[in-house]
């Protein structure tokens, strides 16, 4: 086994080389590679307001993490500020390191101020764009970054080889503090503001005020093609994209190939990944084109309607040249467009070779039915009203239950057998009562709360179903699944029918990923293989609905083997 030290002067050199080209790195197998994140506060400006915001090691977006497959990551986070910190490798499979997962009071306690503690996995059988980010409250608002797994030595894309390969992370900019937004969103019972400006690779662009000099430009030569990693690392929406006068063309989703095919315009939801080529002009259009992003909104509630741009720019083109050039803009869908949503999401397939098989669980162990969804809570002040409906709070739910954080990891409490107390097994494998999920509300939208888990013996085969309700309004709700890949066998609208839909289900080449977006109004179908064991959790990636409630977490179980068993915590993993 090789080492790979990254010095902070060297790593600093690598996050230099560009601003956005990746680096070509080879060795001849896997190796270990060391990284050291410094969580620290620094000063940073955008729309012109100054804040002190929390980053690794003084950068926003953060420092990428490059890898290969196979190669194992020891990633030391050293805290420096004042919050608790603990930080998500969101999409990596964690065979048997569930301890090194990252959702704070899941699988560890959080890193307090002054501690330390190394994240140690190894990339099994991924390989693709993923990315990082923080797991408690809102920090993951400024604490991102890439995470961009390369096959292995001498395994090509299963495309034409790249002339470049350019990350593209989508954020959120607030002028504001986000944990005191969320801490006045959480006592009030209310909807928190919304974001000041989305951003491509932490840059708003020139379509906002005071931000023309942060704007995101991609240079690029005449009849190459490049590989453009896209991220969606925004808090609370769904982001559309295009170029203008250019085509995509997609070829990988959440680190998994697909079978390509050509889109003007891609989605991205909170936690998604998209990888598509460009293939340029083959000769200079005489013309900037513009990029840009804005939001996908399917529910009541307020959002951050704007729109983040940067430029695609050709080689040969002068400053004063471009001054003269025309700038043409893409047409994005409108905000509402649902149609181009369900059409885009059912392009997505996997590439189902020998080389990449979809291994698509067949024969199924255990069937579940959740309803994801909103809902509502006492407001729980005295002789005050809150400011959810009708005074009361916004809440949401899994199959009603809105899913309250334990104060101790979840993981931890399993492994030593101390579960007394901090959680339950008895989340339920269907909603307790039947209603026209996608018609009239039913006039009680109070949840019930609790810590519960869904327990599973080792590799079962699971299906799930997910079901969005019309409490407080249908909504689109991206689902994140911790520790596993799952299937999308299934999606339609209206209430999912066990008679009928499963018959149309796509058991050949269903798309693989870690997040799926339950239609607005509608279901989706998924199924995957408990052979991890571990405690995962899983939950809405619109951080506001995280909050509210919209949670739960599985508990695989051992199975008998000895690589079936989840491995003893390291001696540094943090106390709560």
């Amino acid at each position: 086994m090789g080492l790979f030290f990254l010095s902070l002067p060297l790593y600093r050199g690598i996050l230099l080389f560009s601003l956005y080209f990746l680096p070509h790195f080879a060795s001849a197998g896997p190796v270990t590679r060391h990284y050291e994140f410094n969580i620290k506060m620094q000063n940073v400006t955008r729309l012109c307001h100054s804040k002190s915001i929390v980053t690794v090691n003084g950068k926003f977006p953060g420092p990428r993490i490059m890898a290969r497959e196979g190669d194992r990551l020891l990633i030391k986070v050293i805290n420096h500020v004042p919050n608790n910190i603990s930080i998500h490798w969101h999409g990596i499979r964690q065979l048997r390191s569930g301890w090194a997962d990252g959702p704070a009071y899941i699988t560890q306690c959080p890193i307090q101020s002054g501690k330390s503690y190394v994240y140690n996995y190894t990339i099994v059988g991924q390989r693709g764009t993923l990315w990082w980010h923080a797991h408690i409250s809102w920090l993951r608002s400024t604490l991102y970054g890439p995470i961009i797994i390369l096959p292995k030595t001498n395994v090509p894309y299963p495309f034409p080889k790249p002339h470049k390969e350019v990350p593209i992370i989508f954020g959120e900019w607030f002028n504001a503090d986000t944990e005191a937004i969320i801490t006045q969103a959480t006592q009030t019972g209310g909807g928190p503001n919304v974001s000041d400006a989305y951003t491509f690779n932490g840059l708003p662009g020139p379509l906002y005020n005071c931000s023309s000099k942060d704007t995101f430009k991609l240079k690029v030569k005449t009849g190459k093609t490049y590989l453009l990693r896209f991220i969606n690392a925004a808090l609370n929406d769904e982001l559309f994209f295009g170029i203008a006068n250019h085509s995509l063309t997609v070829v990988e989703a959440d680190a998994i190939y697909v079978k390509p095919f050509k889109t003007e315009i891609i989605l991205l939801a909170p936690g998604q990944t998209t990888n598509v080529l460009l293939k340029t002009k083959p000769n200079h259009p005489k013309a900037t084109f513009l990029m840009t992003a804005r939001p996908y909104v399917t529910g009541a509630g307020t959002f951050d309607n704007s729109t983040v741009a940067g430029v695609l720019e050709y080689e040969g083109s002068t400053h004063h040249s471009m001054k003269k050039l025309p700038l043409l803009k893409p047409n994005l869908p409108s905000l509402n467009d649902t149609s181009f949503a369900t059409n885009f999401s059912k392009k997505l397939r996997s590439l189902a070779t020998a080389q990449f098989p979809a291994n698509v669980p067949k024969n199924v162990d255990k069937q579940f039915f959740f309803t994801v969804g909103l809902g509502t809570s006492p407001c729980g002040l005295k002789n005050q009203t809150c400011q959810g409906p009708n005074g009361t709070r916004f809440a949401a739910s899994i199959n009603n239950i809105s899913f309250v954080m334990p104060t101790t990891s979840l993981l931890q409490s399993h492994f030593f057998g101390q579960s007394n107390g901090v959680y339950n097994s008895n989340f339920p494998v269907s909603p307790s009562h039947w209603f026209n999920y996608t018609g009239n509300p039913p006039n009680n939208t109070l949840v019930s709360n609790g810590t519960k888990l869904m327990v599973l013996p080792f590799n079962t085969s699971v299906e799930l179903v997910m079901q969005d309700t019309s409490i407080l309004g249908a909504e689109s709700h991206p689902l994140h699944l911790h520790g596993f890949n799952f299937f999308v066998v299934g999606q339609g609208f209206g209430n999912y029918n066990p008679n009928v839909d499963p018959k149309n289900f796509n058991l050949v080449d269903p798309v693989e990923r870690n997040t799926v977006g339950v239609p607005s109004g509608g279901w989706a179908a998924i199924r995957f293989q408990a052979d991890n064991p571990g405690v995962w959790f899983m939950h809405c990636h619109l951080e506001v609905h995280t909050n509210w409630g919209l949670k739960m977490a599985w508990l695989v179980l051992d199975g008998k083997l000895p690589n079936q068993k989840l491995l003893p915590p390291p001696t540094d993993l943090p106390k709560c």
